[in-house]
């Protein structure tokens, strides 16, 4: 999961969703500011929520993650943002943002599309699993209603993120799945700007909703917490099966992919685990999905483990280029070499990053310059 600005008080939330509000006045273009009233618990609007069937005795049945949680009146899922009322289920979190941001979009991690351009980021309380290392469980482990929370409908959302100069809305910091509607509409909203839309999430999610979201969003980045089913289990309070399939999904969709692996000593960080991971992707998705391996710091319920040692990142990258995986990155690591995209026909530098800096882009209409073979993104 990426790092993020978490809580904001009203202060920080107008300036982030004024989105370089400097910037936009230098430029003469209009203000964005687009409203952003603080909303209490009470004054959250009932949405109602996509993907569920009514149940017996006022219950509904959630089907929209693998979880598929059977709810009573009044009660809400795991996700603790959708809940039943009178055998109708809602949404909690639709227009309803606690986090915004602009972020350069290597941020998320995307090292494939539009590098160097920024994603207006954006944010609203909680998850369906429960990662004992996340970064952002401030904003992931609650409900909307014990964080600070701000009206943000979908049209301002994308209106505020076209004045910011961003190219791309991202939904990310927290889970989108479990705002799946408001991702929907604001991602349908930013198209109509000319914007482009991308969500960071753990792919933890049922193939009806992945296939009519992937229609939507123009890239997905998804968060591979471990390739053993235990660990899922003991460390995430979820499940690997359905993540897989939702990156075969994904792709055979034709939605640019990347996949970020968290790589946690002595928890998932095994050799032989990395390497079928490696070649798991290398098999199911094809050679041009980049695969980013990223270093743990010590966060959240996993405070007693060290930081992942360079070392060990530099074992998984070596794997992941032994199974033909043309791009593999790692993250967390500013300045390591690997963080610069080459040519897999030449080695020639096409992308020069130093951590979220894109320096150079030596591409032509998708092209290496150096050799003129098409390079796997999506660059323009």
């Amino acid at each position: 999961m990426e790092g993020c600005a978490v809580r904001l008080d009203r202060r920080d939330f107008l300036r982030s969703c004024g989105g370089c509000l400097a910037a936009v006045a230098a430029s003469g273009l209009a203000a964005p500011a687009r409203a952003q009233a603080r909303l209490s618990g009470a004054d959250i609007p009932d949405h109602e929520a996509m993907f569920w069937d009514p149940a017996e005795s006022q219950r509904v049945q959630c089907q929209l993650c693998p979880r598929k949680c059977r709810v009573d009146d009044l009660e809400r899922g795991y996700c603790g943002v959708r809940e039943n009322k009178g055998g109708k289920y809602v949404t909690r979190v639709w227009g309803a943002a606690c986090a915004v941001n602009v972020d350069p979009i290597e941020k998320k991690p995307f090292f494939h599309f539009l590098p160097g351009s920024n994603a207006f980021s954006l944010a609203t309380a909680g998850c369906n699993v429960d990662c004992a290392f996340c970064q952002n469980w401030e904003i992931s482990q609650t409900r909307p209603e014990q964080v600070d929370v701000y009206s943000l409908p979908p049209r301002d959302a994308a209106a505020s993120a076209a004045q910011s100069r961003a190219r791309t809305v991202a939904f990310t910091y927290s889970e989108p799945v479990v705002f799946y509607e408001y991702m929907y509409d604001t991602a349908l909203a930013a198209r109509e700007k000319g914007l482009r839309a991308v969500m960071v999430s753990n792919g933890y999610i049922q193939e009806k909703p992945l296939v009519q979201l992937c229609g939507a969003l123009d890239a997905i980045k998804v968060d591979l917490k471990s390739f053993r089913e235990k660990y899922y289990k003991e460390v995430c309070s979820g499940e690997l099966a359905p993540v897989l399939d939702s990156l075969k999904l994904i792709h055979a969709q034709g939605k640019w992919l990347e996949i970020v692996y968290l790589m946690v000593p002595t928890l998932n960080d095994g050799e032989a685990e990395i390497a079928e991971l490696c070649d798991w992707v290398a098999r199911e998705l094809g050679p041009d999905v980049p695969l980013h391996f990223t270093r743990f710091h010590p966060m959240y319920r996993l405070t007693r483990l060290p930081s992942t040692p360079v070392a060990s990142l530099e074992r998984a990258l070596e794997l992941g280029r032994k199974a033909g995986l043309h791009f593999v990155y790692l993250g967390n690591v500013p300045g390591h070499p690997s963080e610069s995209t080459r040519c897999p026909s030449c080695g020639a530098v096409v992308v020069r990053r130093v951590g979220y800096t894109v320096l150079e882009v030596a591409l032509k209409s998708g092209s290496c310059k150096a050799c003129g073979k098409p390079v796997a993104g999506v660059w323009t």
